[in-house]
């Protein structure tokens, strides 16, 4: 099937239920569960659809810049799903609906890198599986990270507007932070465990400058979760040390992956 049609639908059902949910947030209300997650979950299966027949061919996975952006924003998309079945994480999906529309779309339509073809070898699938959830993990908590700082900031102005007052309270938005921290600090070990084991030369000349930044990404999260549960490290301090491991992790893949594909043609 040609991504052409699903990749309009998806773009178009994430538009229209991000549009629903600010729409209601800047009344001071909150959409409806059921139909926020059936409309989202139409949506990534209409993405899914879509990037089936880009990353795909035959034997081999066509991983490139905008193909890559576009599978995280999904993998995002459907793990914040997931958890808002059990936690209050719903108001992310009014930030996450645009980027799916996004990446959807400048998969489809924007031009190619060069990355070659992976082929489906059983390890190295393995390995970007994990990198994807992990990236996915952390990108969650990052968004988390933001809304308890824009939460954060007007508690203590003390002039929360209509979306804060929807948010849960500052304990519950911390404890979820950590929570997703956890989650993708784990998978990131284990991406990076995977990686060593799998691909030939984890530090090649192509690859040194990502294995570099995802290592020191590692240490800044593990150090973060370290200070929280030695020294109870929060509010400010545990934003910006998200920040600074997000950054680092998104520089280890999506900026050398740009340098390459776009600047080197490598």
């Amino acid at each position: 099937m040609t991504p052409l049609l699903p990749s309009l639908a998806a773009a178009g059902l994430y538009a229209g239920t991000a549009l629903y949910q600010a729409l209601l947030l800047s009344r001071r209300a909150t959409a409806d569960k059921r139909l926020l997650g059936g409309l989202g979950a139409l949506a990534l299966l209409m993405h899914l659809i879509a990037l089936h027949g880009l990353l795909l061919d035959g034997d081999a996975l066509l991983l490139d810049f905008f193909n890559a952006a576009s599978l995280l924003a999904a993998a995002v998309i459907a793990l914040t799903l997931l958890t808002s079945l059990r936690v209050p994480v719903h108001n992310l999906l009014v930030l996450l609906f645009p980027l799916g529309a996004l990446t959807a779309l400048l998969a489809l339509f924007a031009p190619a890198g060069t990355t070659l073809p992976i082929r489906e070898e059983p390890g190295i699938l393995a390995h970007i599986l994990l990198s994807i959830l992990a990236y996915g993990l952390l990108t969650i908590a990052v968004l988390q990270a933001l809304l308890l700082l824009l939460q954060n900031h007007q508690l203590k102005h003390k002039h929360p507007s209509g979306i804060i007052r929807t948010f849960p309270p500052l304990q519950t938005m911390e404890s979820l932070l950590f929570g997703f921290l956890w989650g993708g600090w784990s998978l990131l070990s284990l991406s990076l465990l995977s990686g060593a084991l799998f691909l030939d030369d984890l530090f090649a000349q192509h690859l040194v400058h990502k294995t570099l930044l995802a290592c020191l990404a590692w240490v800044v999260f593990g150090v973060l979760l370290w200070g929280r549960h030695q020294l109870g490290w929060r509010g400010g301090k545990a934003i910006r040390w998200t920040l600074a491991g997000f950054l680092l992790l998104m520089l280890a893949y999506f900026g050398s992956k740009l340098v390459r594909e776009f600047i080197l043609h490598i």
